[in-house]
C-alpha cells in the first residue's frame, strides 16, 4: 500500500527504496571512489542515466497510467 506523503502524493516504498540506494552509491561514490560529476569517468555517467531513465519512466508510467 502507498504512503501519503506530506505534499499530497503518493510514494511507493519501492521507490522510496530505490531513493535511498542511489543516495548511498552517490555518497560512497564521491567520497571513497573519487567520483565526480563531469570528469570524464564512464561509470558515475552510467548510473545518473539510468537513475535519470528510471525516475522518467517511474514518472511517466504515474502520470499516464502506463503498467496498469
Amino acid at each position: 500500500m502507498a504512503r501519503q506523503l506530506f505534499l499530497g502524493k503518493n510514494q511507493s516504498p519501492v521507490i522510496a527504496v530505490v531513493g535511498v540506494l542511489v543516495a548511498a552509491v552517490a555518497v560512497v561514490g564521491t567520497q571513497l571512489l573519487g567520483w565526480e560529476w563531469g570528469s570524464g569517468q564512464l561509470l558515475p555517467t552510467m548510473i545518473g542515466v539510468a537513475v535519470a531513465a528510471f525516475a522518467i519512466v517511474t514518472t511517466a508510467s504515474k502520470r499516464f497510467g502506463l503498467f496498469e
